[in-house]
């Protein structure tokens, strides 16, 4: 058994994104037999080659279809699901992925009698919200309680890292647009987290003892309105910008209007999320929890691409 881990053998489902290719590298480097379990295996290759992990093998899965579920998941002892849908488009629908496919894997886990399942969520999913996405995210987690009671849920709040979506888009309007405008006045509070300490949360959530059965919500040491984290952003990128409150109907409006996009740069999901603070809850179990000291957004920001520009 692999020094670390309570399992021999992980299946991580959504294991090419952001969040789930950091959790394949860290169980590989424990030295964990590691699936990426994916719909597009080919791809997987070619992206942890340089790693050199012989532990590392691409199988075949799509959430939405219990039978490829699974075949990628027989003979695991551990399995992560860190696949994450914002924008649906076609049959890619929030309550395929974030329900359906939510369900079929814990079932699977379930009966193929894993020891151990991670359930990758986000702070903020509300059975009530307005939000198609949010909703999908929140009865995503029921269900998987409901099918696999010691399933750990893991809700991270932003996820930051130096190839990010959040920080690098911010950047990318900062250098076309002499005005970046603000959700509201910039006062929604955030506290984003370093996408390395979600993954090894994940990863030692598969042998703390307290793990199973309970839920986590993963944030980073600082809490951020959203207006200062934007200045932060223009400071290490050494711009100036004008910072323009924008009343969320306008907000509103725009992710409408740009929803009809293949790769819409605003969702409504994401307008939504802003409305609200992002942040861990007082009562909650956090990173600490389960042994990871959270790394500070300011020692990884020097890291980015528009910080070495």
């Amino acid at each position: 058994m692999a020094s670390g881990c309570e399992v021999d053998c992980v299946t991580v489902f959504g294991g090419s994104g952001f969040l789930g290719s950091r959790i394949v590298k860290q169980l590989a480097r424990a030295g964990v037999e590691t699936r990426v379990a994916c719909r597009h295996p080919d791809n997987v290759i070619s992206q942890f080659q340089s790693d050199q992990h012989a532990n590392i093998s691409p199988v075949y899965a799509d959430v939405r279809d219990e039978a490829s579920v699974a075949l990628a998941m027989a003979g695991s002892d551990g399995v992560i699901n860190a696949v994450g849908l914002y924008v649906q488009t076609g049959s890619e629908r929030f309550e395929a992925v974030h329900e359906l496919g939510a369900v079929n894997v814990a079932h699977q886990a379930s009966v193929l009698e894993v020891n151990r399942l991670v359930h990758i969520s986000g702070i903020g999913a509300d059975l009530y919200s307005q939000s198609d996405y949010i909703r999908a995210r929140a009865k995503g987690e029921l269900l998987v309680q409901d099918v696999f009671p010691a399933a750990t849920v893991l809700r991270p709040s932003v996820l930051f890292g130096s190839q990010d979506a959040f920080l690098n888009t911010l950047s990318r309007i900062a250098r076309s647009s002499p005005v970046l405008p603000l959700f509201g006045r910039g006062s929604t509070m955030l506290q984003p987290v370093y996408v390395g300490d979600v993954a090894k949360a994940a990863v030692n959530a598969l042998s703390a003892a307290g793990a199973p059965g309970n839920v986590y919500e993963l944030g980073g040491p600082q809490i951020y309105s959203y207006k200062a984290l934007i200045a932060l952003v223009l400071t290490q990128a050494k711009q100036r910008r004008f910072l323009l409150p924008t009343p969320f109907p306008i907000w509103d409006l725009a992710a409408q209007v740009l929803s009809i996009l293949p790769r819409p740069p605003l969702t409504k999901a994401q307008v939504t999320l802003m409305k609200q603070d992002n942040i861990v809850s007082g009562s909650a179990l956090t990173l600490k929890d389960l042994g990871v000291d959270a790394t500070s957004l300011e020692d990884i920001l020097p890291r980015y691409a528009f910080s070495r520009a």
